[in-house]
């Protein structure tokens, strides 16, 4: 996980810039580096994951063109030897230097090439142009804004370009950025061609794909750990990742002190597939005193994004603090591909349909922000093997009458996929979906609400809130949230599309609250 900026422009740097550039340097603590093109400026803070020497720093520098990215390029080795036979010459074993050469011989043709999670941004002084891109899920962050010369500026987080440039947005997933416009180049959620297998040529395709996403998130020159929820997801990763390692993999897991549900679900898991496995547990006080920090580090006011990210942050400062491990290979971006527990109540196959590409699509702006931002303020990187574009193509391709609840349980092509393995033991394979933020312990999101509730009067909420025209809270709990957001990141709210919740428009899910608790069919998942 690195940090990557581009002032694109020839003005004199103002000295903002280097205040922002500062507020990230927790995703790239090892090295930094502030490149003058003249008529811009690229600047980097490395993590190094792959290509350990100083020879892997960016920015990379090519025939008078630069590029910073921040991103794992699967397979680049491939890439590179082709790269090679063409006759460009590498000077490091870093995966990020094969992009000026890519970009040499295909253009703007390459961002539909890599097989990525990245961020980029390239100046190409033969045009005298800057360009960015992002890739199809937003695993990784970009955003955009303007200064006050009207000079676009592109970043890794908000918290680089806020109080100096103007309105903050996402730069959308999937597109490139040239010449002022933002071109897309590739819709993940969109399906041209719906897949008509059968069941089981469809699970094995299933298994066959997440364990080639498991494999290649592996490979890194640096030490490699796994989050462990004791669920269905994580659990699949830290089980396939385990089978395909030769030493005991390292698992971390996180509870409440009073009533973690999670936590014995991981420690199954664990002992099943041998890893080395720690547990850590987490205080009300403790979610209490690091609430305003994890709103700051989120970038955000969503309510699930922020409850599920008290556990992770914590977590993951435990294992910044207590270990060497630099990267963690987590199980987001399952439920947006087989479903959540509230779209049980999808009314039809093209409802689901529907609703997944919606999810998709927004992933940048809830869990796959959570991920990133608790992973990569502790000086981690983030791997989402769930979030591997053929696998994610493949299942999106599926018919979406496989996909609905037909079955008796959630997710039921995920789980038959992989059963009769032995890799997990049947009572998680078969577990009832719970959201991280509610098996942390349900006590976690009853703290918080309680902690809301003690901020503000009923009058004190109502008049509040109402300053509020986009995204409104509509509890206590959001209006705190969303006053906590705005300490940090005044007048930039629509940075976020909105609060996320199940489809209130679906008969069973016209609720207020995301939590899957509120749902008629939440059942076993709370044991």
């Amino acid at each position: 996980m690195c940090s990557i900026m581009g002032y694109c422009g020839p003005k004199p740097l103002p000295d903002a810039f280097w205040h922002g550039f500062s507020e990230t340097v927790s995703r790239g603590p090892d090295m930094d580096r502030v490149l003058d093109l003249g008529a811009g400026t690229l600047a980097f803070h490395r993590l190094s994951i792959m290509g350990l020497t100083d020879a892997g720093m960016q920015p990379f520098e090519k025939d008078g063109c630069a590029v910073v990215c921040n991103g794992e390029l699967y397979g680049f080795q491939t890439m590179k030897r082709t790269l090679e036979e063409m006759g460009h010459v590498f000077e490091s074993g870093s995966d990020c230097e094969i992009l000026l050469p890519l970009y040499f011989e295909y253009g703007t043709k390459m961002f539909s090439m890599l097989d990525a999670e990245f961020a980029l941004i390239l100046y190409d002084g033969r045009t005298n142009e800057f360009l960015a891109a992002r890739d199809p899920i937003g695993i990784r962050p970009l955003y955009y804004a303007y200064d006050e010369s009207g000079v676009i500026v592109f970043a890794s987080e908000p918290k680089n370009l806020v109080g100096w440039c103007g309105p903050i947005r996402p730069f959308p997933p999937g597109h490139y950025w040239k010449g002022g416009k933002f071109i897309r180049y590739c819709d993940i959620a969109d399906v041209q061609n719906v897949r008509h297998d059968d069941l089981e040529t469809a699970c094995v395709n299933i298994r066959e794909k997440l364990t080639a996403g498991v494999k290649k998130r592996l490979v890194a020159d640096a030490k490699v750990g796994f989050l462990l929820s004791g669920g269905l997801d994580s659990s699949l990763v830290c089980a396939i990742a385990a089978k395909e390692s030769s030493t005991p993999i390292r698992t971390f897991a996180i509870g409440m002190d009073t009533d973690a549900i999670d936590l014995k679900y991981a420690r199954q898991v664990a002992d099943h597939i041998g890893s080395d496995h720690t547990e850590i547990y987490m205080t009300a006080q403790d979610v209490i005193d690091h609430l305003e920090t994890v709103i700051r580090l989120l970038g955000t006011f969503d309510i699930t994004t922020i409850r599920a990210s008290m556990g992770m942050y914590l977590l993951c400062r435990a294992i910044h603090e207590q270990t060497d491990i630099r990267v963690l290979l987590t199980g987001e971006i399952s439920d947006e591909l087989f479903g959540y527990k509230y779209t049980d109540f999808a009314p039809s196959a093209a409802a689901f349909q529907n609703e997944s590409q919606k999810r998709v699509r927004e992933l940048h702006m809830y869990d796959v922000l959570r991920a990133d931002r608790c992973i990569s303020v502790n000086s981690l990187e983030a791997r989402v093997p769930f979030g591997d574009l053929d696998f994610v193509r493949y299942v999106m391709a599926l018919d979406p009458q496989m996909k609905l609840n037909t079955y008796g349980k959630g997710k039921y092509l995920l789980r038959h996929a992989f059963e009769g393995l032995g890799l997990l033991p049947e009572e998680i394979l078969w577990r009832e979906k719970a959201a991280f933020s509610d098996a942390v312990g349900h006590s976690m999101v009853d703290d918080l609400k309680a902690y809301a509730e003690r901020c503000y009067t009923d009058a004190q909420f109502e008049e509040k809130r109402r300053q509020y025209t986009h995204a409104q809270p509509f509890t206590k709990e959001s209006l705190l949230y969303r006053e906590i957001f705005e300490r940090y990141y005044p007048d930039q709210g629509e940075m976020i599309a909105g609060f996320w919740m199940p489809n209130k428009d679906w008969d069973g899910c016209n609720v207020n609250d995301p939590s899957a608790r509120v749902l008629s069919n939440y059942g076993a998942s709370g044991t």
